[in-house]
């Protein structure tokens, strides 16, 4: 059993039509055309187009890396400059006579 092109009025009164398959799933959906002749010669070149048509994989796109780093290098930058900080204080509070934040090193 062949599948049906249904030519309607949208919401925004353009034509479209639709091409259902036998069990009225949605298989492919028009452009918006602005008269019911244009949504006519749509059905006949999708007719012809899609009969002698190639199949053709197109892979998908390659992700773009931003050129900055990311922000997980970023955090972890940042954690290791605050654990130097911690340490630095920490090794200053160690001397004798010390005073770290205010406070006397006892």
């Amino acid at each position: 059993m062949a599948g049906m092109f249904e030519l309607f009025s949208d919401a925004d009164a353009s034509f479209r039509f639709r091409l259902t398959a036998p069990d009225g799933t949605v298989m492919a959906l028009s452009k918006p055309f602005p008269d019911k002749r244009a949504a006519v010669a749509g059905i006949a070149a999708v007719r012809e187009y899609a009969g002698m048509g190639f199949v053709t994989e197109v892979p998908a796109p390659k992700p773009q890396h931003s050129r900055g780093p990311s922000a997980a290098l970023a955090f972890r930058s940042r954690a290791a400059s605050r654990r130097r900080q911690i340490l630095a204080r920490w090794q200053q509070s160690l001397k004798p006579g010390a005073v770290v934040a205010d406070f006397p090193a006892w």
